[in-house]
């Protein structure tokens, strides 16, 4: 298997190890480390090194050339700026050439977003990380994008949401090429305890409740990505693919409560974190939070914590 690197300015450098590890440790017995199975280049326009977001610079092996002789093409995305993503547009006709030649794409990080810069992700489902998806949805009105996976595989577009999320998708690939054994290999000595799949849910510090259940955390992780629109249970379940009846029975059995309940506390979470980080007013935040009005935010709060949103300011602050 064979896989070219384009690194974009200040692109983040644990997705781009991760992958190139599972690849590294795919390729040869051991951690000898020899590109026997897997090869990997990094190539560049020119031959400058490419300095990361954490400040270290890597060296290109060489000039874009023929991008046939590589069965995937890796873009790998970082910090968001101007400079980086909707200026350097170095990558751009490389990238629709290599669509035009059949090579599959696959977008690191906020490699997505060069992607769909490029306009190579029209009608393709596109993952991207829970803390990027307002990010995306504004520099990509109307696109849609999945933040409540690891990875998503859309036919020749592949897309994850970086980190450790990039080392599973490369081991998809060396599964997908050279079989489960390479794959299971490079992800025990990079002390992973297996493959995980792409729905698998995206990991997020803001969500208050724990849980195990795959169902319940991606439920849970989409009921934070609509807080202003709240979804209905059953358009929820639709967006999972399952059931709504089997929705709640993940909860009951997961959390004992219902996603109607939980959903509520989120939204109140989020209302809680605004009255005391911002200078919003009440109506700002209620309409923020899913809530019809000032009104009705100030009955649902006070059911749950006793006082008002005026009140726990107040006093939080004092």
């Amino acid at each position: 298997m064979s896989v070219g690197f384009l690194l974009l300015h200040r692109f983040t450098l644990g997705a781009f190890a991760n992958f190139v590890d599972v690849l590294r440790l795919a390729a040869d017995d051991g951690d000898r480390s020899r590109p026997i199975r897997c090869q990997w280049r990094i190539i560049s326009p020119d031959m400058l090194p490419i300095l990361a977001s954490c400040g270290v610079a890597i060296s290109p092996h060489e000039r874009i050339g023929d991008l046939r002789r590589f069965d995937y093409l890796v873009v790998v995305g970082g910090v968001l700026e101007e400079e980086s993503l909707l200026v350097d547009a170095r990558f751009d006709d490389h990238l629709r050439h290599a669509a035009e030649a059949g090579i599959p794409l696959v977008g690191l990080c906020t490699g997505s977003f060069v992607l769909h810069r490029a306009g190579l992700m029209d009608g393709y489902k596109c993952c991207v990380s829970w803390f990027h998806g307002l990010d995306f949805l504004r520099h990509f009105e109307g696109l849609q994008a999945v933040s409540d996976q690891i990875f998503v595989v859309d036919r020749d577009r592949l897309t994850c949401s970086g980190g450790a999320s990039a080392a599973h998708l490369a081991a998809f690939l060396v599964d997908r090429h050279l079989g489960k054994a390479l794959a299971a290999k490079s992800l025990r000595i990079m002390m992973f305890n297996e493959a995980a799949k792409g729905e698998t849910a995206q990991p997020t510090g803001s969500l208050q409740v724990v849980a195990r259940d795959e169902i319940v955390k991606r439920a849970m992780l989409m009921m934070q990505h609509h807080l202003e629109v709240p979804l209905t249970i059953g358009r929820l379940a639709d967006k999972l693919g399952i059931n709504k009846r089997l929705v709640e029975r993940h909860f009951r059995s997961e959390l004992r409560s219902s996603p109607q309940a939980l959903y509520t506390q989120i939204r109140l979470d989020h209302a809680r974190h605004l009255l005391l980080r911002t200078d919003k007013s009440i109506s700002e935040i209620a309409l923020e939070c899913g809530f019809c009005d000032g009104s009705h935010l100030n009955r649902v709060f006070r059911a749950s914590y006793l006082r008002t949103p005026q009140e726990f300011r107040s006093q939080e602050q004092l």
